[in-house]
């Protein structure tokens, strides 16, 4: 008859340290290694493992045990005068990171477990019901108000909104689109002297819409000029202007 022994299954070579250390009753930062080692390596003679990756990270594991159990056995030298290091500090640092994620884990699941069993149920308030609204009740909102305190309400309003303003940027003027070029004008100029031959400035002036147009109007005047396309006169001191065009 054969005698069959079944193997707990542990996550990974940490959890099967841990396991070793709870067995044994033995603080964590004081681990026996020598026993550890021990029973460890007789644990994964033992597994049946297909998957070797798995296999491979407690073989990882057994030898770094055998390397530390041999430093550990190894006799020390009384000429050293620094204090050697535990080569069981970074093996304890391992476990104590593991211990504390492991715990989480716990936790978080027993949270989960807590929460599946929470039922939930979906609104079932009438159309009506839901609809509806407190109706105000204004006596009951002014009450113990009048109209001086209204006015001071109102005034504080209006001095939070001023000195909300930027006394510098408050000020800058609004950029506007130009309305015309000279360049428009000068088209506009072109049509209009085919039409007039001598017309009075201000006649032309009067026909701009603003003052842009006016002021885009002179200087295209002054350019017809200084092209020779016009001649410009004025009879007397402050008498009208008078354009007429110089060429065919």
């Amino acid at each position: 008859m054969e005698l069959s022994v079944k193997l707990e299954v542990f996550e990974g070579p940490l959890d099967l340290l841990l396991h070793l250390l709870e067995k044994n009753k033995v603080n964590i930062y004081d681990i026996p290694i020598v026993e550890i080692t021990d029973q460890y390596l007789e644990y994964i003679r033992g597994m049946q493992q297909e998957d070797l990756n798995v296999m491979s990270e407690f073989m990882v594991m057994a030898s770094t045990l055998l390397d530390i159990k041999a430093r550990w056995l190894l006799p020390k030298e009384e000429t050293e005068e620094e204090e050697e290091e535990d080569p069981r500090a970074e093996l304890v640092e391992r476990l104590l990171q593991y211990k504390m994620y492991k715990y989480m884990s716990l936790e978080l699941k027993d949270r989960e477990f807590d929460a599946a069993k929470q039922m939930y149920k979906d609104p079932t308030i009438p159309e009506a019901v839901r609809a509806y609204e407190q109706p105000v009740d204004l006596d009951a909102l002014t009450a113990g108000l009048d109209l001086d305190i209204l006015h001071e309400i109102f005034e504080s309003v209006l001095k939070r909104q001023e000195n909300k303003l930027d006394p510098i940027r408050s000020t800058y003027g609004k950029i506007e689109k130009e309305e015309v070029t000279v360049e428009e004008k000068m088209t506009y100029m072109e049509d209009y002297l085919k039409k007039h031959r001598r017309f009075s400035f201000r006649s032309l002036l009067m026909k701009q819409r603003s003052k842009v147009e006016v002021v885009v109007t002179f200087l295209a005047i002054l350019e017809y000029m200084k092209m020779g396309r016009i001649r410009v006169g004025q009879d007397h001191v402050f008498g009208e202007i008078e354009i007429e065009v110089t060429e065919a």
